[in-house]
């Protein structure tokens, strides 16, 4: 009895330190992980953000060179058709007033020497294309530039130049040598150019 009296105790002893140790102690959570966690997950966002500016300026940068090679291309294309306003092989432009077509004091010694210059090279058959500024209707600057031509072409036949070497095209505002929105530009533009169609 004595021996059963121990026993009980002893095992109540070992039993209770088994369900001690074998129960899983608490563990202390740590913010630091979280905050890890967190800085991880805005991470991709900052560099996202990051992606999307640098893209957005190398755009911005790619728009301005095309509008700076565009400006460039722009005023190549204006220079070349000034110099051929300024006469193809001996010829030279005329120019006209405002929403007029006669053939103006200070062109006269431009249409002499072209009649010269087509006098001298008889087998030379030449286009005379009127032109105009950028002010008025399509239509009408259409027939203002046919005007000017035909003008011109009267002229030169009244100095001896056969009109039928002569062909006439009207491109009213179509073909601009200066595209400023100004007198002196405009006045560039109210022209009759002399191209040689055949020689």
């Amino acid at each position: 009895m004595k021996r059963t009296s121990l026993v009980l105790p002893a095992m109540v002893l070992v039993l209770s330190l088994f369900a001690l140790y074998g129960c899983p102690k608490s563990t202390e959570v740590s913010s630091e992980p979280e905050l890890k966690v967190e800085k991880k997950a805005e991470a991709p966002a900052e560099d996202m953000a990051a992606k999307e500016a640098a893209a957005k300026a190398e755009e911005e940068r790619r728009a301005a060179e095309a509008a700076a090679a565009a400006r460039a291309r722009a005023a190549e294309e204006e220079k070349s058709r000034e110099a051929a306003a300024k006469g193809e092989a001996g010829l030279q432009p005329i120019y006209f007033d405002f929403d007029k077509s006669f053939i103006r004091d200070d062109a006269k010694a431009a249409m002499k020497a072209n009649a010269e210059y087509l006098k001298a090279h008889p087998k030379a058959k030449i286009r005379i294309e009127g032109n105009c500024d950028e002010r008025g209707t399509i239509e009408y600057n259409q027939a203002l530039g046919q005007r000017r031509a035909t003008s011109a072409r009267k002229y030169l036949a009244d100095l001896g130049i056969s009109g039928k070497r002569i062909t006439l095209i009207s491109y009213g505002k179509e073909r601009p040598i200066c595209t400023e929105s100004n007198e002196d530009c405009w006045q560039k533009n109210r022209r009759g150019d002399f191209v040689i169609a055949t020689r």
